[in-house]
Parts: C-alpha cells; structure tokens; sequence
C-alpha cells in the first residue's frame, strides 16, 4: 500500500505550485536541450571541417548554462516529488499522483496549463491511457 493517496482535491489545491514550478523546468529544459544542439553543431562544423578553432570561452559559457539550467530543473522537480507528485514528461508538463478509485491504486494526473484534475490512469498506463473522472 501508498505511504499517502491523493484526493482530487489535495490536488487541486497544488496546481498554483505545480504550474509555477512546471513552468521553470519546462522553460529550462528547452533553454539546456537548446544550448546542447549548440554545441552539438559547433561540434559537427569542426569534425566536417577537419578541425578549426574553438572559442573555449564560449564553449565553456554553454556547459556552464546546462549545468545550472539542469540544477535548477532538478531542484524543481525534487519539489515536485516532495509535494508527492511525480513528474513524467517535460515537454508536456506531466505530473501523477497516486489516488485510490474504487478500491484500486491509480494515478491522477495533471497536465501544464490544466486548471483542475479531469484525469486519471492506470498505473501501468501513461498519458495516452488518460481516462475523464
């Protein structure tokens, strides 16, 4: 069993803090995923050519900002789980919590932008498997 299941309503009452937190780590997820194509062209353009200059400022500025923009998304999502969500997909913004409906444990889950919980799955199910309340 659960160490604790979630109503509809603890829920709800976390989406303000879920939203703001999501938003970050969203943001800074596609800032890092960013960064990293960078340096993966600069990294192509220099094999292609067969070598060139590196601008090793510029190179260590971009490792500099995926490292504190994946520090920061993990200290958001570490405040998720100790809210008891559990994060599951970045790019939709996708949070579970364990509820118990009719005697069986499923997830709620919530998705960015969403306002109230409308859904729930299975726990062997994901997003795709998503079923209205």
């Amino acid at each position: 069993m659960a160490e604790r299941y979630f109503s509809i309503a603890d829920v709800e009452a976390l989406i303000p803090t879920l939203t703001r937190l999501m938003k970050h780590t969203m943001a800074a997820n596609t800032q890092a995923s960013e960064a990293r194509q960078r340096l993966q062209a600069e990294q192509q353009r220099i094999a292609l050519a067969g070598g060139g200059v590196l601008d090793r400022r510029a190179w260590r500025a971009e490792q500099d900002r995926i490292e504190r923009l994946t520090a920061e998304m993990q200290q958001a999502l570490g405040e998720i789980v100790e809210l008891g969500g559990v994060p599951k997909d970045l790019g939709l913004g996708l949070v579970d919590f364990l509820h118990l409906r009719d005697g069986r444990e499923v997830n709620l889950c919530w998705k960015y932008g969403e306002r109230e919980i409308r859904h729930w799955h299975g726990l062997d199910e994901g997003y795709a498997g998503r079923k209205p309340l």
